[in-house]
């Protein structure tokens, strides 16, 4: 096992990796897959603790972050000291990837297995990430583009945005952040939103074919398709209806959020 303590710019190059466990609080996140041999670029830091380092040759393991600041102690650190960190870090696109940050923004692209971020306040951008990919946050907004394989998202505030996703299985939950996905959907797709104030908007091909079910207490419903059908009762607005052949699924509840379906081209 090897360790470092840095404090300062610094560059370092590591044997095969095969899980990233990765906490900073300010500054800026890179982690982006690569073919070439992991690789750490501290560009810049301010902190009166140093990052520790630690890469494990026989686990395949290599983890980055502030010893005292933990994945469950995370919500904390809002009210102390900002530690800035710009950090590039590159691994195979196989890797694990375990991600956090408190108020740094932070960008994770190309990868394909197992992925799962956590901010604070921190904005997070997903680029090309596939396989089980999951995101938590509290007022930090998150960006999905071209998303292939399964998505969880939680958040309190935090807008969700997902742009070119064709899912396997999308989950999202929110209090009062805003959802807006661009979807293609498979055959076995499942789609499911929850919010209690957050608006959300989908758009979907013009010729999807998928069975669709939006229920909210109070909020809006708008939809371009003209094969749901619309009902209210006590306390309850739906739409509902099968476009298309069916086969695909998508879930919308909200309690008194806007709710808008939109079309898009064909497939």
């Amino acid at each position: 096992m090897q360790q470092w303590t840095i404090d300062q710019p610094h560059q370092l190059t590591f044997g095969e990796v095969d899980s990233l466990d990765v906490r900073i609080v300010a500054g800026r996140l890179d982690v982006l897959a690569s073919d070439g041999p992991p690789t750490l670029e501290v560009a810049d830091i301010e902190s009166a603790s140093p990052l520790q380092v630690t890469y494990d040759e026989e686990t395949r393991s290599l983890t980055v972050a502030y010893r005292d600041l933990t994945w469950d102690g995370m919500l904390g650190w809002l009210r102390r000291d900002r530690r800035r960190t710009v950090l590039s870090i590159t691994v195979p696109k196989t890797c694990r990837v375990k991600a956090g940050v408190v108020s740094a923004p932070a960008v994770l692209a190309g990868f394909e297995r197992l992925t799962h971020v956590k901010s604070v306040s921190g904005e997070v951008v997903l680029d090309g990430v596939s396989g089980t990919v999951s995101a938590n946050t509290v007022s930090g907004a998150v960006e999905s583009r071209a998303m292939d394989g399964d998505l969880s998202f939680i958040s309190v505030s935090g807008d969700l945005t997902v742009a070119d996703g064709t899912p396997h299985r999308l989950k999202a939950n929110t209090v009062s952040g805003r959802i807006t996905a661009d979807l293609s959907l498979r055959p076995t797709g499942h789609v499911t939103f929850n919010s209690v104030s957050g608006d959300i908007l989908v758009r979907l091909p013009e010729n999807v074919a998928t069975d669709v079910t939006v229920r909210s207490t109070s909020g809006r419903l708008v939809s371009a398709f003209d094969e749901l059908s619309s009902g209210s009762g006590p306390g309850t607005r739906t739409l509902s209806g099968r476009l298309g052949g069916g086969m695909a699924s998508l879930s919308v509840i909200t309690v008194s959020g806007e709710v808008t379906l939109l079309k898009g081209d064909k497939e």
